[in-house]
């Protein structure tokens, strides 16, 4: 079973250093290794679910007070994965749902859990480039399946206190649609 793991810190070389003891841990692959916004640093990792829990656990054990956050997902999205890059092929938008989150973990734990929940597609999971330190999803679907989408993301007990705001737009309107896309 494929698995995303991520480590969030709030110090830039601790997150380095996690980044290294995350590698060094277990047999997994480097997704994403950066600086983001408000001088955080965030350390991606894949692979087998048992390899990537082992991996998280050394990188915050190294990020340690300066941890502001991390995540497993076991049997992550493909969606997400292409919407983390901005990579989504969205065809058709109808209803927009955006999530707003304090921190980078919780954006990918919400798209992961929203698309999962839902028939929505994710437009773009953005993780902390120039918002001070939040981040969003995007995703669009039929209005019900938005609302239900969101309602499932706001759920989850992972995420409890990183959520700021969620909203659904019906029909937004198209000038909206094309600045977003």
């Amino acid at each position: 079973m494929y698995a995303l793991g991520m480590v969030e810190s709030i110090s830039i070389p601790l997150g380095i250093e996690a980044g290294d003891a995350m590698l060094k841990a277990s047999e997994v692959q480097l997704a994403m290794a950066q600086v983001v916004c408000a001088g955080k640093y965030i350390v991606c990792v894949s692979g087998d679910v048992a390899a990537v829990r082992h991996s998280v656990e050394a990188g915050k054990t190294v990020a340690s007070n300066c941890l502001v956050d991390s995540f497993v997902i076991p049997n992550v999205h493909e969606k997400v994965i292409y919407a983390i890059g901005a990579a989504s092929q969205v065809e058709d938008v109808a209803a927009i749902g955006i999530m707003e989150t304090f921190s980078l973990s919780a954006a990918v734990q919400v798209a992961d859990v929203a698309v999962k929940a839902a028939d929505v597609d994710l437009i773009e999971v953005r993780l902390g480039r120039g918002m001070g330190g939040k981040s969003f999803v995007l995703l669009t679907g039929e209005v019900a399946a938005v609302r239900s989408s969101l309602a499932a993301a706001e759920a989850i007990e992972e995420v409890a206190g990183m959520l700021a705001r969620s909203v659904v737009i019906p029909s937004p309107h198209p000038d909206l649609i094309q600045a977003l896309m």
